[in-house]
């Protein structure tokens, strides 16, 4: 029997009963559909991860307080991460070059008779280096592929400077919306405006920006900022001392772990971290890298690896079952037929193909239908998700070929049963 005769065959058979081919398929619409949907999932989580770190650098190291849960509420779990903590790392710790700081805190801002309520951020002179290396914004219509640099952040005026910083100056430098909402349009640089009650002096505005991410671009407004050098801010808007940012930037990448260690040291000599009953210490703060990151999404993306292979074995192998069930019930539809066509000299292996090419027609079409299904669930998946769904190339034939397969496996026992007929016991049924 030629290969084509054998498909015209096959094509008969799985189209002499459309609704139970249509039905059997459905297992494998729903594997195929779950593979492509799940696979997106995990892609637009870990780009979602990838993206609140991208500012991370492979040269720092976060440095957070600890925090416990009491009385339904976050506190520290010993002392907080201050400002002479991160002042004096640097000196402390030899593999520390520098470290950037920063804290927030609302404020009221008052130039005339304008007032703004904003939170104000305290931070080091290299803010605007931050911003720059972090990407998550540029200045509006800054031509695609053109190096960044700090200064195009600038609109007018400048930045505070590093001793500026170190003696606590009373300057302030404003986001483009902030200085219109304050000035209305005049130029805020050399003026004084007043926060808290304590007077602060302009001296530069950035220029506008907007997000690199244009679907964020009407959500976010990156142009209400109010920068203040961390020293000033500390004084100005707490009555306490606050706990730190602080992300301490290293000289030798490749001794990041010993640099952990020497950071690790100067806080719990700080703090005064001693050992519990178990000799193990009781730190009140965390220490982060990217690497740290990307071990911890490796090890997450494992187990979403084993989830996602536990429900396509599941869901396909539910499906395979249904094409074996169908294609018995057809093998005993039609022994009389098997019987007839092994009468007039069919082979065995003739049967075989005929049967196994049923099988194979209906995982196909499962898995075509499975696949358009996987593709159109995509959006509405990232819509229960936060947006956070990326369609993954590979997993379409990926999918469609273990579709394939599972229409082979599940169909070679109703092919081997068939061509083990005896032709003249085949022939009496009835």
């Amino acid at each position: 029997m030629s290969p084509l005769n054998t498909i015209f065959t096959a094509l008969r058979g799985v189209s002499s009963n459309k609704l139970r081919a249509a039905l059997t398929t459905l297992g494998i619409i729903i594997g195929v559909a779950s593979v492509i949907a799940m696979v997106a999932l995990g892609n637009g989580a870990r780009a979602a991860v990838e993206a609140q770190f991208r500012f991370m650098g492979s040269d720092q190291v976060q440095i957070n307080s600890g925090m416990v849960f009491e009385d339904g509420k976050f506190v520290s779990a010993g002392k907080i991460l201050s400002y002479e903590d991160g002042l004096n790392l640097p000196e402390a710790v030899a593999l520390v070059m520098k470290v950037d700081m920063s804290v927030s805190g609302a404020g009221k801002i008052r130039y005339g008779r304008a007032t703004l309520d904003i939170a104000v951020t305290g931070t080091t002179a290299e803010a605007l280096e931050n911003i720059m290396t972090g990407k998550d914004v540029q200045p509006v219509g800054w031509q695609e592929g053109k190096p960044l640099t700090a200064d195009a952040f600038m609109g007018s005026g400048r930045f505070f400077t590093p001793a500026e910083v170190l003696e606590g100056a009373e300057v302030c430098v404003l986001g483009s919306k902030t200085a219109l909402d304050l000035f209305g349009g005049d130029d805020p640089v050399g003026e004084t405006v007043w926060v808290n009650r304590q007077r602060c002096l302009v001296i530069g505005v950035l220029a506008e920006l907007e997000t690199t991410d244009v679907s964020q671009r009407y959500k976010t407004n990156p142009n209400e900022l109010f920068y203040m050098p961390i020293s000033t801010a500390i004084h100005i808007l707490y009555e306490k001392e606050p706990s730190v940012n602080l992300v301490a930037h290293v000289s030798d990448e490749s001794r990041m772990d010993e640099a952990k260690a020497q950071i690790t040291d100067y806080l719990r000599e700080r703090h005064a971290v001693e050992k519990d009953s178990e000799d193990k210490y009781k730190d009140d703060f965390t220490l982060t890298t990217r690497k740290d990151v990307l071990g911890a999404q490796q090890d997450a993306a494992r187990t979403f690896s084993l989830l996602l292979t536990a429900m396509a074995v599941v869901s396909l192998g539910v499906g395979g079952i249904g094409i074996m069930n169908v294609m018995l019930v057809s093998v005993t539809e039609r022994t009389r037929e098997i019987g007839i066509r092994l009468a007039i000299g069919a082979q065995a292996n003739d049967i075989i193909a005929q049967f196994l090419l049923e099988a194979v027609l209906i995982s196909a079409a499962g898995g075509l239908l499975g696949i358009a299904v996987g593709v159109l669930t995509i959006p509405l998946a990232a819509r229960l998700n936060q947006g956070m769904a990326l369609l993954e190339p590979n997993s379409i034939p990926l999918a469609f070929g273990v579709a394939l397969l599972t229409g082979t496996l599940f169909g070679l026992y109703p092919a081997l049963r068939a061509a083990r007929f005896d032709p003249i016991e085949a022939l009496r049924y009835e």
